[in-house]
């Protein structure tokens, strides 16, 4: 299927600027790119409450940002954002972060993890667990009130590869408990030669190119990248995982990876809910109030989780 309609007028408009390919890019070239994007999406919903708050590590602190819709507040969202663990700011993901809390009625922290080539991996990964303990160390902190209520995990691309990191570990390290982890169009093996990602018509706003200079500043040395904490597929066990929302679009170098994730999931016997959005690119749920497939595919996760809250064991936070 080729890309809709909306999808080919915003790429026509943005190629009518010019300008350098993203992996042509410095990388304060990129950042100054997702910071322009933002201008398109628009103010999103208003909300009940916004804290900035500060979650330390061992190796220094990172600020992260939490979100409260109004009204009665069901569970707390752990949020990573995209950008190829290179690029992107909490302001650039805003409007997508609102529309999150107001659908979900989940709190969201949204987490504003250390990114390279400053910090190379396994430091985004690190940083991810650490904001899912803090999220279930100071839950009533987070609610504004209810401490009793399900903690899910979600993130698009390389906030998607964090989601999935931080399930794996939650797991392994008896960690808090994960109601459902949320991937988005997740960033999940180094292998640059799959069929997407070799597919010409896949060479849009992300390129293959541009992935290998995101794993570049991101883990360079190879035997990093071999590491499940960098390539979840790599895993050697993803049993007794959190069910998983996972969403791929019709034309992106990632849509393999995330189609063959959310395949293993189900062989190691997880629940899964998958769709491929057709007509779609890569950073299409990103892209709210200006593509249409970002309202869609918003209130396909929300729905997920709407029905797995809605389960009996669904809301239970103690346990792993």
């Amino acid at each position: 299927m080729a890309l809709d309609n909306a999808t080919a007028t915003f790429l026509a408009k943005m190629a009518e600027g010019g300008g350098k390919a993203l992996h042509e890019m410095t990388v304060g070239e990129a950042r100054g790119l997702t910071a322009h994007l933002r201008t398109l999406y628009g103010k999103g919903p208003e909300v009940d409450r916004i804290e900035e708050v500060r979650v330390e590590t061992a190796t220094g602190p990172f600020p992260s940002r939490v979100v409260v819709p109004r009204g009665e507040v069901r569970g707390v969202l752990v949020w990573y954002h995209g950008g190829g663990w290179v690029i992107g700011a909490m302001d650039d993901f805003d409007t997508l972060v609102r529309k999150l809390a107001v659908r979900t009625k989940c709190a969201v922290l949204q987490v504003d993890y250390r990114m390279a080539p400053e910090h190379r991996f396994p430091t985004a990964a690190d940083d991810a667990y650490a904001a899912l303990e803090w999220a279930a160390a100071n839950v009533g902190r987070v609610t504004g009130g209810p401490t009793n209520v399900p903690i899910v995990v979600g993130g698009d691309s390389a906030g998607g590869n964090l989601s999935a990191v931080v399930a794996r570990r939650a797991r392994d390290r008896g960690g808090p408990r994960i109601a459902m982890q949320l991937l988005v169009y997740p960033v999940t093996d180094a292998d640059f030669e799959r069929p997407t990602y070799v597919a010409k018509e896949n060479q849009l706003m992300l390129s293959r190119d541009s992935m290998v200079w995101f794993w570049d500043h991101y883990a360079p040395r190879k035997q990093d990248r071999l590491s499940p904490d960098a390539s979840p597929l790599r895993a050697t066990d993803l049993s007794r995982l959190p069910p998983a929302v996972v969403v791929t679009a019709e034309h992106d170098v990632l849509r393999d990876e995330g189609e063959d994730y959310a395949k293993a999931l189900e062989a190691a016997g997880v629940d899964v809910t998958f769709k491929r959005f057709e007509g779609q690119m890569h950073g299409f749920f990103t892209m709210v109030n200006v593509l249409p497939g970002a309202d869609a595919g918003l209130e396909y996760v929300a729905s997920a989780l709407d029905r797995q809250l809605a389960k009996p064991n669904g809301s239970a936070r103690s346990g792993s």
